[in-house]
């Protein structure tokens, strides 16, 4: 399967341009079902230009409880006249429509944590604040994922980075899709073109750390029997049961990987300066620290160590 990265930009329906003769289409009869905020600007306007980005941004966070149409009341003599019937006296001027009317609005340009609490009153009002789906579609999205269905979580993955484009746990997950479908370059590629703020989540740094994992240990899954065979001999080959574990994790055996490791660090908690504890710590984060292989094995390794 080929994953569409282009599916992963904010989608053109949550914000749009609109004029007089469609005014009646995208906001009149759009507001029926979701909540309609209407920008009038003009291309000369210096408070439209700081207004317009930042009520985009409110709008796209808000993950589709509202859309954003925008209309440029010079643009024609229609829009003008539109403008005038909406007694708009004065640009920045933004309203917003339900269900076919208008139901609140401000004058002006406002800060962004007003222009925030524009919207979230404006979801209260108009009954669209109930339980967020994002938090289900991300678990759906895991799930799909770790029973193998790729392609399932990548659909959903990127339909969440349509409302939500800057969400770090769906762009992991996207990354891990690629990785599971054979394609760690292309996902160090994507991960590579993320904005710094992003590369610095820990969602992200997991992933980075799974590529980095992977390449370690590319191929060391044929040297399992013979290391399997080197410790048969040896229990207490410490270096033959790291290097067992890292070719179990390169075979996609995660268990088997981190229960080499505990029984390194069991036997000899401080062997090569603590490598079995460090490298444990890796596999923890590439796993990801919600994960339930994670989390079971964390609650191991504290019993080792402080015991």
């Amino acid at each position: 399967m080929e994953l569409n990265l282009t599916a992963a930009a904010a989608p053109a329906d949550l914000v749009k341009d609109t004029d007089a003769a469609s005014f009646s289409a995208d906001v009149i009869e759009a507001s029926m079902t979701t909540p309609i905020i209407v920008d009038f600007w003009a291309p000369w306007c210096g408070p439209c230009k700081t207004l317009g980005p930042l009520i985009e941004k409110a709008v796209r966070a808000a993950r589709g409880k509202v859309k954003l149409v925008k209309l440029d009341i010079e643009a024609n003599p229609q829009n003008q006249a539109l403008a005038a019937q909406m007694r708009v006296q004065s640009i920045p001027a933004v309203y917003a429509f339900f269900q076919g009317r208008p139901v609140d609005g401000f004058v002006g340009a406002l800060p962004e944590s007003q222009i925030k609490s524009f919207i979230d009153k404006l979801i209260a009002m108009t009954g669209d604040g109930g339980a967020d789906d994002l938090a289900a579609a991300l678990d759906q999205a895991k799930a799909a994922l770790e029973g193998g269905d790729v392609q399932t979580a990548g659909a959903i993955y990127q339909q969440i980075l349509e409302i939500e484009p800057e969400n770090a746990t769906a762009l992991a997950g996207l990354a891990r899709c690629m990785i599971a479908l054979g394609q760690p370059d292309r996902a160090s590629e994507f991960l590579d073109a993320l904005a710094p703020e992003l590369l610095a989540k820990p969602e992200i740094q997991s992933v980075r750390t799974q590529l980095d994992l992977a390449a370690q240990t590319a191929g060391a899954d044929a040297r399992l029997p013979e290391l399997t065979d080197r410790l048969a001999r040896e229990p207490d080959d410490h270096q033959a049961r790291f290097d067992l574990a890292m070719a179990a994790y390169g075979a996609g055996r995660r268990e088997d990987a981190v229960d080499a490791l505990l029984e390194i660090i069991r036997r000899d908690r401080e062997w090569n300066e603590g490598a079995a504890r460090v490298q444990l710590l890796k596999l923890f984060e590439a796993f990801g620290q919600t994960d339930k292989l994670t989390v079971q094995s964390r609650r191991r390794l504290s019993s080792l160590l402080f015991s």
